[in-house]
């Protein structure tokens, strides 16, 4: 079978680029209408969406705001907030208190016991009362106070003077025990918790901290008729 080719390879050029043409046309067309969809998409999410979005996060924030005035004692709530962002530097300035007991075992003759202790941490004094052997024993307590010393943790820190001003503010003594009351002041820094602090007390006096068999170290007072 015999095939002849009636049209000339010039309009056989010219009908290809019309189809080439009307494709691209119709890609072109297809892409401007989907970056016009996307702009006006993106259109709208900026000026009606988010616009909704904050109108209404500024309802829920006015709202909020409101109930926050209309509840009760709402100053007195925040003054407590306040407060307690403050406590951990109102714990870091108290005395560590809890030294007391540790300090007074060291410091007491194991021929001494306190029936009462009162500490003013304000006015930095100490006051003891209690009973003793004899009267040998509470001039032996008083001296080992005047030459208690205290150091910090830290290496090569001078020894200074635990107490200061160490006064028998009055004794009395029976045949079979006597009885005492020391007024004194103390350093501050022994009860300051951010320091670690040794205390030192002269080797002559026997405390219950040096003891094998410590005897009590606090005792009711004995009731004399």
């Amino acid at each position: 079978m015999i095939q002849f080719n009636l049209l000339p390879d010039v309009k056989l050029e010219y009908i290809r680029a019309n189809r080439l043409k009307r494709l691209l046309i119709s890609i072109s067309i297809l892409v401007a209408a989907a970056c016009f969809a996307i702009a006006v998409l993106l259109f709208l999410a900026v000026n009606v969406v988010q616009k909704d979005n904050m109108n209404g996060l500024n309802k829920d924030i006015k709202a909020t705001a409101n109930t926050v005035k209309q509840t009760p004692d709402i100053d007195k709530i925040i003054t407590i907030q306040n407060q307690l962002q403050s406590l951990p530097t109102l714990h870091s300035a108290k005395p560590a208190a809890t030294r007391l007991f540790g300090y007074l075992s060291q410091v007491t003759p194991s021929n001494v016991t306190i029936s009462n202790v009162s500490v003013d941490f304000t006015a930095d004094t100490f006051t003891l009362t209690g009973q003793a052997a004899d009267l040998f024993a509470v001039n032996t307590f008083v001296d080992t106070l005047k030459f208690t010393t205290y150091a910090l943790a830290s290496a090569g820190d001078t020894p200074k003077n635990a107490f200061s001003e160490v006064v028998l503010g009055g004794f009395a003594t029976t045949d079979k025990d006597a009885t005492y009351q020391i007024t004194m002041k103390y350093d501050p820094v022994i009860f300051d918790n951010q320091n670690a602090v040794t205390l030192t007390v002269p080797k002559t006096v026997t405390t219950r901290s040096g003891s094998n068999q410590p005897s009590a170290l606090f005792e009711q007072p004995t009731t004399k008729k």
